[in-house]
């Protein structure tokens, strides 16, 4: 039992995992501080979800936390180990996603539902159920959060 113990307290105090979540917290309170500044929060209800789950935003959580744990990888294992490499290329589709595939989806999901909502106000259909608008992110978004993530793991990776 104490061998298991061990190993997850080094589990739980790994520097590749805290710079995961801290990189991903913090991203996330400067994300819901920014949307209080511009007066995007109309509830406890959204600050909640924004400070813990919310996508979109400056900066990019997901951006954050794949730097953080690549950078963090890169300090620990090398940046000419495999998993540095794995970690390198999974960040990198993450960040392309957050701004292609994923920001594109929302803005055509955003088009449909005001096609929709314009088709049910002049009788064309009735009840439309608007479909969910994902967030993506723009580049500087993504920028931003891969500049705090990378930090987070560089501060992450020197404190151990």
């Amino acid at each position: 039992m104490k061998a298991y113990t061990g190993s997850f307290i080094n589990f739980l105090t790994n520097p590749i995992l805290l710079s995961g979540i801290f990189s991903w917290l913090g991203a996330q309170f400067l994300k819901t501080i920014i949307e209080l500044v511009y007066g995007r929060i109309k509830s406890f209800k959204i600050l909640l979800e924004s400070m813990i789950w919310r996508t979109g935003g400056m900066p990019s959580s997901h951006s954050a936390v794949v730097m953080a744990v690549c950078v963090s990888v890169g300090i620990k294992e090398g940046v000419s180990s495999s998993i540095f490499i794995l970690s390198i290329m999974l960040a990198f589709i993450t960040m392309r996603d957050a701004v292609g595939v994923r920001r594109s989806n929302g803005i055509h999901a955003k088009k449909l539902n005001e096609f929709g909502r314009l088709l049910e106000k002049n009788g064309l259909i009735e009840n439309y159920t608007p479909i969910k608008e994902v967030n993506g992110h723009t580049p500087i978004q993504v920028l931003l959060g891969a500049l705090f993530g990378g930090l987070i793991g560089l501060s992450m990776s020197l404190l151990k």
